[in-house]
């Protein structure tokens, strides 16, 4: 049905911080595009199915001579955030020798679906602005035959940061290198032997963490050996009607949109217990029964979960869920193995 004249002309209010902070972009980027800073791509993988893919990737300034690919050996978390957003710049997303057009938002991401044509398994989409170099960005491409996927969250699940607890996620986020952080003991090897189970699953990794660290985080996935898969953040700073994102309503909303885009996959959840992960599952699984293959939660140890702001949990082995899914939780990627072989989950 076509919009009324009224939908047509109705245009949102900014939040004063998000209007705020696009006059200072906008004061910024005026004075580097005089001396010559460029739009410069940076592609996350995406997902799809034969047929459409979900493409993702953020337009931000650069400096001219700025190589495409140029990694640093240490990368301080500051410097993921001292970014400045080319916005509604228009993208060019080629696939297949078809090409479509998408438009930036105010923070310079894109994220669309459009018709593609891709074999199932790793394939790749071109993505161009002007006066920038063309990038490959990678699209995990489900087989319609695949029933099980795997879904877990990042911090304190495969990466210990000790969130959410301010001071402390302030300097693991702003300050250490990406190599001073850790991983989670043997959850690699559990999501290793999980893909091995079932072949052609995907791993999709869903966290309340910014888009601005997705290339940190893809490198320390690559270095600790975990599964190549998408990741699935959330923008950072002030957003069109409040002063911060919640970090929940993200996991909720991403959860609800794998169930319509995925209808006949059933997911093993991981997660831990330092934040809402068990809530939001629990929801989940109430919401989706035939899309939970199970839950599997890593128990923080009690030291790690007043660092992460809440209380120690009773140990504790399996249970059921709402819907008669398994409950699983162990302290690691050991544990959750063993009790989802007893499980008949693997």
């Amino acid at each position: 049905m076509p919009p009324t004249p009224a939908a047509e002309l109705a245009v949102p209010t900014l939040h004063r911080a998000a209007r705020l902070e696009d006059a200072l972009h906008k004061l910024a980027e005026r004075r580097l595009r005089r001396t010559g800073w460029q739009p410069n791509i940076i592609a996350y993988a995406g997902y799809g199915a034969p047929g459409w893919a979900r493409v993702m990737c953020r337009v931000l300034l650069g400096r001219p001579d700025t190589r495409s690919g140029q990694r640093l050996e240490k990368i301080r978390g500051w410097r993921s955030f001292a970014t400045l957003p080319a916005k509604h710049v228009t993208v060019t997303i080629e696939t297949g020798g078809v090409k479509h057009e998408a438009k930036a938002d105010r923070s310079g991401f894109v994220d669309t679906v459009v018709e593609a044509d891709l074999t199932p398994g790793w394939a790749s989409v071109r993505l161009s602005v002007a006066d920038a170099e063309p990038v490959e960005a990678l699209v995990r491409v489900l087989d319609p035959e695949v029933k099980f996927g795997i879904l877990s969250d990042i911090d304190d699940t495969v990466m210990v940061t000790a969130l959410p607890r301010p001071l402390l996620a302030a300097w693991n986020t702003f300050v250490l290198d990406e190599h001073a952080r850790t991983a989670v003991p043997g959850m690699a090897v559990l999501y290793e032997r999980l893909a091995t189970a079932h072949p052609g699953a995907p791993v999709f990794y869903l966290s309340t963490g910014a888009w601005n660290v997705a290339p940190t985080l893809t490198r320390f996935l690559s270095r600790h050996l975990y599964p190549a898969g998408p990741l699935l953040l959330t923008d950072w700073g002030p957003t069109n009607d409040r002063w911060f994102r919640s970090g929940r309503e993200h996991k909720r909303a991403t959860l609800a949109r794998l169930s319509r885009e995925f209808p006949d996959v059933r997911w093993l959840l991981v997660g831990d217990d330092g934040q809402h992960d068990p809530e939001i599952y629990r929801e989940f699984a109430a919401a989706h029964p035939d899309n939970v293959a199970g839950v599997a939660i890593r128990r923080l140890s009690p030291t790690q979960s007043v660092l992460a702001g809440s209380l120690p949990t009773p140990a504790g082995r399996s249970s059921s869920g709402p819907a008669g899914q398994k409950w699983l939780s162990a302290p690691d990627g050991a544990g959750l193995w063993k009790l989802l072989r007893e499980a008949g989950l693997v």
